[in-house]
C-alpha cells in the first residue's frame, strides 16, 4: 500500500511541476497569433522568424494531405523557415479566428477558422481557401516539437 501511495504521490507532483512549466492555453494563444502573422499580406521574414521561435529545432511537421510524414530531422525548423519563406506575402488577404484549445499533458490541440485569397507563388493562379483547421501541437520543453495538421 505504501509502494502505491508513493508512486501515486510521484505521479502527482511530476504532473504538476509539468503543468507550471507551460501553460498550455496561453502558449497556443500565442503560437496561433505567431501563427496568423506570417500568413497576413503584410508578413516579413521577423514575422517567421517569431512563429519559429515557439518551435524545436527538429520539429517534425505533417499537414494531411499535402505532407505525409511527421519525422522529427535536424533540419525541421529550417526546412519550415524555407517553405514559409517562398509562400511569404503570397495572400492578398487572409483572416482566421481561433475557436478552440484543448490542453492535454504534453499536446495542446488548436481549433480555427481561416480565409485567405492571392497568387500561388509558382503557378500565379488566384487562390481562395475557406476551411476549418484542427493542429495537433506536441511540446517538449516549452516548445512545438511535432505539429500535425487536419483540414476540413
Amino acid at each position: 500500500m505504501k509502494k502505491l501511495f508513493l508512486c501515486f504521490f510521484v505521479w502527482t507532483f511530476t504532473q504538476s511541476v509539468q503543468a507550471a512549466e507551460i501553460d498550455l492555453n496561453q502558449f497556443a494563444k500565442s503560437y496561433f497569433e505567431a501563427w496568423k502573422a506570417t500568413q497576413s499580406p503584410k508578413a516579413t521574414p521577423q514575422d517567421i522568424e517569431n512563429y519559429l521561435s515557439f518551435l524545436t529545432n527538429d520539429v517534425g511537421h505533417q499537414h494531411l494531405p499535402y505532407a505525409s510524414d511527421d519525422s522529427r530531422l535536424p533540419s525541421g525548423k529550417d526546412d519550415m523557415r524555407k517553405g514559409m519563406s517562398f509562400y511569404l506575402g503570397a495572400h492578398q488577404t487572409y483572416s482566421a479566428k481561433l475557436n478552440q484549445i484543448i490542453p492535454a499533458h504534453n499536446v495542446v490541440i488548436i481549433r480555427y477558422s481561416t480565409s485567405s485569397s492571392g497568387i500561388h507563388p509558382q503557378t500565379k493562379e488566384l487562390v481562395e481557401l475557406n476551411f476549418e483547421m484542427m493542429e495537433v501541437l506536441e511540446i517538449e520543453n516549452g516548445k512545438v516539437s511535432v505539429i500535425r495538421k487536419y483540414d476540413e
